[in-house]
Parts: C-alpha cells; structure tokens; sequence
C-alpha cells in the first residue's frame, strides 16, 4: 500500500494568516497523536536507530522493537487453523457450506501463543518413503481409518500409519486408476499436462501417484468430518491446501490449471446455477481436462450402489452433460467408472454464447476481474478466456520441463514485465539457490520436502530448485502485482493470500519457509509479530527459515524469532549487498509442558 506525502503551500505573511497557522499545527499534532495511539494498537512499538550496529554486520539502518514474549498454546490447540476453526462454525451459516470457507479471527481474538505439537510428535519420516508411510502420533486422527477402511485410503500398523494408495473409486489402489485415466488422456504422459487441482483429495494418493509420472497438483479439501485430509497430505511430502467450493472463489487465477479432478467428492456440481462447476471452468486452462469419476458417471452399471434409482442417475448426469456443454465443454473419454470433458480452446463456442442473449449460464461481464480471487464471490456466469491471448491454451503451452523457463504469454499483463524481465529474474534466482544450498546444505537433501515461497514474483526460487527432492508452494500476496498467473503458465503451483491472516494449512506443515522482502512490503498494514507467529505455526519442528530482508529489518526480525524459540544467524547475500541481510534460521522442537501424558 502507496502512501502519499501532503504538500502544503507556504502561508502569506500577515496577521490574519497568523490563526490559520496555528490551528494547522493544533490539527497535526492531533492527527499524529491519535494516529499514535491507532498505530500502537496494531503495530509492534518501533523506534528508529541510526547507524546501529549488528554483531557481525555493520548496518546503516535498523529497527528496535519492543519486547515480546510468548507463550504455550494449550495441547488442545495442537491442530489449530486459525481461519478454518470448527470451534467458530456455529457462529457461521450451513447453506453451500458456508462456516467451512475462511473466517479469520478479528485482532482482539487473534492467539499469541506458541502451537504445540501432539504428545510424543517425531521428525516426520524423510520422502520417497513417506509417501507410503508417517507417524502416528505426527498425525493422531483415526476416524479415517475407521471410517474408510474397507477402501485402503490408510491403515494403522503399530506406531505408523500406512497409505495403502486406496480411495473411494481406487479401493485397490490408485495406480491402476490412473493407468486407466492415461489411457483416455494421453496428454498426462507427454508433457502437456503439467499442473492438476484435485477437489475433495482424501488423502490425496491420487497426487501422490502423479508427482511420479511428472504432474504437480494441488490436492484441496476442507477442514471437516473427515479430520485432518490435508495434514495427513503434507505429512506424506505431497502438496494439499484446505479449501472449499462454497460461495467464494478458489484462491488461484483464472486459464491455471491443466487437469481438474473430483473423485466421488459429492460436490452438487448442477445445483446453485452450476456455480461450482463454473469456478472449475474459470481456473482450467483453455483445453484442459476435468476429470470425474463417481456419481452420476457409470450409473447404467453403479445405481444400484448409489443408493438411489437408475432414473434418479439417468437424470443427473443429463443435466450434468447439458450444463457442461452449456459452458463450452465437450466430452472427450469415458470408459467405466471415469470421464473426461475437455475445455474449449476455440472462441467459436464463446461467440455463440455472446450473442446469444437467452444463453444460460450466461457470460461474465467485465466488471469483475477474472483472476480476483481473494475473497470473491462466486458468480454464475461463464468466465470467457481473454481472445487477446493466442498462447495460453493447453496445446500452445511448451510442454514440461521445457515450459519452465519459456516466457509466458501473460507476464506482458504484469506492470513492467516483459521477456527480458523474466530471463533476468530466472538468472537471478539461479544464482540465489546456489548460495542458499550453501548457507543450508539441507536444501537438495531429504530433510527438506513441503517448502513455500512466501512472497514470490515469478516463481524463480521454485523452478532453480525444480531437480531437488521437494516441491515449492508459491505465494502470491492479493496486495501486490498478480504474477501468479505466470507461475502457473510455467508448470509451477501457487495460491494468492493476505499475509496479515493465516494460511490455509494445518500447524507443522512445512519444511522450509522463504521470506523475500515481506515485511519491507507489507509492514504497513501487516503486524510482523503476528505474521511470525503465523510462519512458526505452520514449519514444522526443526524445519528452516530463509529470511531475506533490508537491513532495517533484520535485527528486529531475529528478536522476535529468539522468542519463537527459533536459532538464527545472519549472514550476507550473494552480491554482499550492505541494504539487504539472510536470516538462516531453524525452529527447535519442544515439547508442551502442560501436554496430557494420555494419548488422543
């Protein structure tokens, strides 16, 4: 946020001018009075220091912070999604699920206290082999196993958990589902199709199985009965987020993502206008693919399973065949449990509904941004690809990996982005994981799977560290320029988000987070102590933080992580930059001192 300073003319001299001036000083020094006490309410205290000095780093600038101190979240709290709490559901309503989206704490209700981990919590095991395997007591939930167990999605043996591969419609085993769903879409095996969303991932082996064959998705689910989808995706070392299809926009941009898939999700994809199925068509690229298997899809063969009639069925997927080519989709396979409709990529079918003024769902005005996606209700209306992009489409996109470092079409939507831009920032962020690896020899190794990026550009950092064993959740803020679009037009995943709230993940999910600039950015309208807190919450126990940061900022930044019980040391930059510091820091794993010895 740009703040503008006031200019005023100089005052005529004279008596008359004399009040005038006066009263002016009388009303600044009220406004700075009462802007102290608002400030002092939101802000860590500050106090500017010239030329202070580090202990082994001379900085021109600094700031001093007044003390925090913070204390132990009860054991109670050892799962805690600030946004998604159930503890709050009753104070939302039930329609389209509503209390399941994100309902952040205000200020007054915000947690100053450090979230423990579970009664006996290890160091997750180390990926490949916690794809197939975690801890139980990392992740103490066992209504899925309960619930689930005749369908493989996990099972309990001694102290572990063990993912079978299994789910709703793969009961023996994910890979031969997917087997089946590359030999209907070829394009998973050659490249074309890079990034993937699943909607309602249980425990997301279906992401799991693809990291394999190439293919980055994003598993999402909401925090709900199912208890913990999501945490027990990341134990595993594979990408997940908590989100719902309800009444608001997923957090990514629109024309993203290659491959859409929902799995018996029980998503009422034909109710509500078919809003839900159009927030899929917004954020699939022009000829991706949505994948679905369950009901209504085989109902000749599973009506009987259903729990309905065959009719019931029949008229389901109707209407679902119907509003999908309504929205300019056409089916492309189907064989068993499984199909497939592919996005249109020609405009043909857009103009139609264009000048069409009867067509229903109709197509979205320009009032409303098609990337907005931060808090932005659901419409239902088609968002139509812009005809000013000849590129974005599946089958223009390079393919993978060569699309990683091609300029994408839309960095020319970014404000003062172009090719050059893009190479430059390549190359530079080349340059800064080799130092980083350097200053983290962890970085390359198995102890580090689940990173975030949480102030990207481009998705530099991602794609220079594209051949380690770890994947790269990219954050784009809603406040600052949309790039994501080129993350994603680049095979790279990300999501948009407010850093002045929580993330939309479970506590100890991440092995390393990387901080470019965000609290030089965002220090105007976000509180650092509560951003922090935030980071502490969602690494895991010995897991990483590279804070790079302006010199003014650092010092006051490894204050506050002392207290987080975090060790750090600073170091310069690649370039030696005198304005600019790393912050390499790791946070240490306790123990709840008020933990029942009980076990969940």
């Amino acid at each position: 946020m740009k703040y503008k300073d006031e200019k005023y003319e100089k005052a005529e001299k004279g008596s008359r001018v004399l009040p005038k001036t006066i009263l002016l000083i009388l009303l600044c020094g009220l406004s700075f009075y009462l802007g102290g006490l608002y400030c002092g309410k939101n802000k860590i205290e500050v106090n500017d220091v010239a030329k202070a000095q580090s202990s082994s780093l001379d900085v021109d600038d600094s700031l001093q912070v007044k003390s925090v101190s913070f204390s132990e979240c009860s054991s109670d709290y050892q799962d805690y999604t600030p946004c998604t709490d159930p503890r709050k559901w009753k104070k939302y309503g039930t329609h389209r699920l509503t209390f399941m989206e994100r309902h952040c704490p205000p200020v007054f209700d915000r947690k100053q206290c450090l979230v423990p981990p579970p009664n006996g919590y290890k160091p997750p095991i180390r990926w490949p082999k916690s794809k197939d395997e975690c801890w139980y007591r990392n992740v103490p939930y066992d209504w899925i196993n309960k619930q689930k167990s005749n369908q493989n999605w996990l099972r309990k043996e001694g102290e572990k958990f063990i993912f079978p591969g299994g789910g709703t419609m793969f009961p023996h085993g994910v890979s031969a589902y997917v087997d089946l769903m590359q030999d209907l879409i070829p394009e998973m095996k050659d490249g074309t199709i890079r990034t993937a969303i699943d909607t309602g991932c249980g425990v997301a082996s279906w992401g799991g199985d693809l990291l394999d064959r190439g293919i980055l998705t994003v598993s999402l689910a909401p925090r709900d009965n199912h208890e913990a989808q999501v945490q027990f995706a990341l134990e595993r070392g594979i990408p997940a987020i908590l989100g719902i299809i309800s009444t608001q926009r997923l957090p990514f941009p629109s024309n993203s993502f290659d491959m859409a898939h929902c799995s018996r999700c029980l998503i009422p994809w034909t109710e509500f206008g078919g809003v839900y199925l159009l927030e899929v068509h917004r954020i699939l690229r022009p000829g991706g693919f949505w994948v679905l298997s369950g009901p209504p899809v085989n109902y000749e063969n599973r009506w009987k399973g259903w729990d309905t009639t065959i009719e019931e069925q029949r008229s389901n997927y109707e209407k679902l065949q119907e509003l999908l080519s309504s929205m300019c989709f056409k089916l492309y396979a189907k064989k068993d449990d499984i199909a497939v409709w592919q996005k249109s990529s020609d405009n043909l079918c857009y103009n139609k509904l264009s000048n069409d003024p009867d067509a229903y769902p109709p197509k979205c005005d320009d009032s409303l941004e098609p990337d907005s996606a931060w808090y932005t209700p659901l419409r239902p209306c088609v968002v139509v690809p812009s005809p000013k992009l000849k590129r974005t489409d599946l089958e223009s996109t390079p393919k993978w990996p060569e699309r990683l470092h091609t300029t994408p079409e839309r960095i020319s939507d970014v404000p003062g982005g172009n090719g050059g831009v893009f190479k430059h920032d390549d190359s530079k962020w080349k340059t800064r994981a080799k130092h980083y690896k350097k200053l983290l020899p962890a970085i390359g190794s198995d102890k580090i799977r689940n990173v975030m990026d949480m102030n990207t550009a481009y998705g530099g950092l991602a794609a220079a560290l594209v051949d380690d064993p770890l994947w790269v959740m990219n954050v784009v803020s809603s406040y600052a320029a949309n790039t994501l679009p080129v993350v994603f037009d680049r095979g790279l995943i990300g999501t948009y988000h407010d850093w002045c709230e929580a993330f939309s993940t479970y506590p100890r999910t991440y092995d390393l987070l990387h901080v470019d600039g965000l609290f030089t950015s965002e220090s105007q309208r976000c509180d650092m102590k509560y951003v922090m807190l935030e980071m502490d919450r969602i690494l895991r126990p010995n897991g990483y933080a590279i804070i790079r940061e302006s010199s003014y900022f650092v010092d006051t930044i490894a204050s506050v992580a002392k207290e987080l019980r975090w060790s750090c040391r600073k170091e310069q930059t690649e370039s030696e930059s005198a304005n600019e510091k790393l912050l390499i820091c790791q946070k240490k794993l306790w123990y709840s001192s008020t933990a029942s010895s009980e076990t969940k």
